[in-house]
C-alpha cells in the first residue's frame, strides 16, 4: 500500500511484516575476504563485467587486489568491504548462468545479510542499482577507516559461551577501564559465537578474563576498530549524507535488518536503518531464528566463504544451505 503525500508516494513501512519465507539469499559481511576470489567470476561475462564498473566507480583496480592480494591490502576496511560487495553480486550471476540457475533466483523470497552483506542484499533487492550501492558501500568503508583512526579500538570473537555470560564478561571488563575504554556486545552471531567491540585495553581486558568465565576461546577479528558501537558514531553523518543523496526504492522482496531483525519497504526507514547500522548491535542470530521459525526451507550463502553457513547448521543442525562462490 502507498499512501500519495502531493507527488510523492510513502509506501507503507510494514508492506512485508506478514512474510513467509521459503528461499532465502544470504550475503556474508567483512572478514570473509580471501585472496583468489573473483576468480571464478571471470569465466562468466556478467559477472566479469561487475568488476569492469566497479575500478570505474572505486579508481583502482578490484579484481587484482581481490585475485591477486596483498592479504594486508585485501583485508583493509577501504578494500575489503567493496570486493565483498561486489564479489557476492558476482556469485548471484554465477548462479544465473548455471542450469536452473535463474529458476533459483527466481524463487527467492527474503533476503538478508550480515553488517556490510545488507548493502549487497539490498542491491539484490532491487532497491538501489548495482552502482550506487558500490559508492555508498565504498564511502562506508572509508567513514568506517577513518573512525577507526581516530581512537585506538578492536573487536574479538567469544567462543563457547552464550549472550548473558558473554554480557557478565563485558560487564567485569568494564569495571576495569575507563569509560573511553568500554565493550559491548556488537554481533549476536549464534549461540556460542558473539563479537565484542569497544576500546583496545578493554578489549584486552576481555581477553585476559574470558578464560575465568568459561569461554573455550577468543579470536581477535582482522577489521580496523569497534565496529558496531559508538566508537563509529562519527561516520554516521557522512553516511546519512550519502544515503541522502541516493535513490531508493522499495525492495521487490523483504530484507531483513541487521538493527532490529525486520523488513523494511519504506525508503526513508531504510536509509535511517543504514545509518543507525554502523554503530548498533548486529542482530544475526535473531534473524535466522526468527527467518527458520518461519518456515524457512531451503538458503543459499552467496559470496566469499562459508562463515554465514557455518552459523546456520549451528542454529539448526538440518537447514538446508548452499554455498555460492565467485
Amino acid at each position: 500500500m502507498s499512501v500519495s503525500v502531493g507527488s510523492q508516494a510513502v509506501v507503507d513501512d510494514a508492506l512485508f511484516a506478514d512474510y513467509k519465507p521459503t528461499s532465502a539469499f544470504l550475503f556474508p559481511g567483512q572478514g570473509a575476504q580471501a585472496v583468489g576470489m573473483g576468480k571464478e567470476a571471470q569465466a562468466v561475462p556478467t559477472a566479469a563485467e561487475l568488476y569492469k564498473k566497479a575500478n570505474d566507480i572505486l579508481g583502482f583496480d578490484l579484481l587484482d587486489v581481490c585475485i591477486n592480494g596483498p592479504k594486508e591490502k585485501l583485508n583493509s576496511t577501504v578494500i575489503s568491504q567493496p570486493a565483498i560487495y561486489v564479489t557476492s553480486l558476482a556469485a548471484v550471476e554465477l548462479l544465473r548462468a548455471r542450469d536452473g540457475g535463474q529458476q533459483i533466483i527466481d524463487s527467492v523470497d527474503v533476503t538478508c545479510g550480515l553488517s556490510l552483506g545488507e548493502y549487497t542484499a539490498l542491491a539484490f533487492a532491487g532497491a538501489f542499482s548495482f552502482e550506487d550501492g558500490l559508492k555508498l558501500v565504498k564511502l562506508r568503508g572509508e567513514a568506517m577507516q577513518e573512525a577507526s583512526d581516530a581512537a585506538k579500538s578492536a573487536m574479538v570473537s567469544i567462543i563457547g559461551l552464550d549472550s548473558e555470560k558473554v554480557q557478565q564478561l563485558c560487564d567485569a571488563a568494564n569495571q576495569e577501564v575507563d569509560l573511553a575504554e568500554k565493550v559491548q556486545i556488537a554481533n549476536y552471531l549464534c549461540p556460542g559465537n558473539y563479537a565484542v567491540s569497544g576500546g583496545l585495553k578493554g578489549i584486552e581486558a576481555v581477553e585476559a578474563k574470558a578464560k575465568s568465565f568459561k569461554a573455550r576461546m577468543t579470536v581477535r577479528l582482522a577489521v580496523a576498530g569497534a565496529f558496531h558501537t559508538s566508537f563509529m558514531e562519527p561516520a554516521v553523518s557522512r553516511l546519512e549524507a550519502a544515503l541522502a543523496a541516493t535513490q531508493i526504492r522499495t525492495p521487490r522482496i523483504p530484507v531483513i535488518s541487521n538493527v532490529d531483525a525486520q523488513p523494511h519497504s519504506d525508503s526513508e526507514t531504510i536509509k535511517k536503518i543504514l545509518a543507525r547500522q554502523v554503530t548498533s548491535p548486529v542482530q544475526w542470530e535473531t534473524t535466522v531464528k526468527t527467518l527458520l521459525t518461519k518456515g524457512l526451507k531451503k538458503s543459499y550463502e552467496l559470496g566469499p566463504g562459508k562463515v554465514i553457513a557455518g552459523i546456520v547448521k549451528r542454529m539448526d543442525k538440518g537447514a538446508e544451505i548452499e554455498n555460492i562462490g565467485a
